[in-house]
């Protein structure tokens, strides 16, 4: 935290956040965001896997990266509509899921931008070509760091190898690569994150005053994403609730805690700035 966020206590910034998480409606923001984000789902997805025959890893493979944090039914709901689309698909559907992609996946970016400087409380003084490009930029972003997530576990281990030939490491290290190789989609959503939190509000801020909210999101989004995929498959029976649309509640139920995190952590660091900003 900065001078003045560290003059207040811990329980005391608690307090305040909770208070702005009711303040300024973050449940109702993250409903919001959850429909965003579905919209962009499975676009983001299709232009993926419609990449895929120019990159050197599989469909199944960009499911392995979904299937460790989203709930059991939700990667069947994934897997059964990619396999639809591209069954189904056309010469031209790479130009158009990139052009679906960036306009869905952007108003997503929109409605996060405005929930952040919602939080920041400060008005959109962006014009709206400038706010838009903004979005895509950040989306097509966040289509390469998820592309570079798959690349390095992929071949993670063929770098370990190569490494460990050439500059004549011990067989300790190659065991150390090995299992780094797998936290590296962690670190890549935090700096996603710290990405996020610096270039959507429409107020200058320092890059590492983005880091603490980009520390909670990570964590919290992972661990979120765990336990209610633990739940989903070991308590939680949406398809008796639900019936066959159980599947989608369970998407919309991890893409709205999912947008709860993002929200929040967007709260803690504008919160700290606000209290920076205060001479008292």
């Amino acid at each position: 935290m900065t001078k003045n966020a560290e003059h207040i206590s811990f329980f005391e910034f608690i307090k305040r956040l909770f208070k702005r998480l009711m303040d300024t409606d973050v449940t109702g923001l993250a409903a919001q965001l959850s429909y965003f984000f579905l919209l962009s789902l499975f676009p983001l997805l299709i232009f993926l896997v419609s990449l895929l025959p120019y990159l050197p890893f599989t469909q199944q493979d960009v499911l392995n990266i979904i299937r460790d944090f989203a709930p059991g039914e939700t990667l069947k709901i994934i897997e059964t509509t990619l396999k639809e689309v591209m069954s189904n698909r056309q010469a031209g559907i790479l130009s158009f899921s990139i052009i679906a992609t960036l306009w869905t996946a952007s108003n997503g970016m929109n409605a996060v931008v405005k929930s952040f400087n919602r939080a920041y409380e400060v008005e959109e003084t962006r014009s709206f070509i400038v706010a838009r490009s903004m979005s895509v930029v950040l989306t097509v972003s966040m289509v390469f760091v998820f592309v570079v997530a798959l690349l390095l576990p992929v071949f993670g281990k063929q770098i370990g190898v190569f490494l460990f030939s050439q500059f004549g490491f011990s067989d300790q290290f190659l065991k150390i690569w090995n299992g780094l190789r797998w936290s590296i989609s962690p670190i890549i959503l935090f700096i996603v994150f710290i990405g996020l939190y610096y270039f959507a509000p429409s107020k200058k801020i320092k890059c590492i005053s983005a880091f603490p909210g980009a520390i909670f999101a990570t964590i919290g989004w992972v661990l979120v994403s765990l336990g209610f995929s633990y739940y989903v498959g070991n308590f939680g029976n949406y398809s008796a609730t639900y019936g066959s649309i159980g599947g989608i509640i369970v998407l919309m139920v991890w893409l709205y805690l999912s947008g709860i995190i993002i929200l929040i952590g967007g709260q803690i660091n504008a919160l700290i700035q606000i209290v920076d900003d205060d001479p008292c």
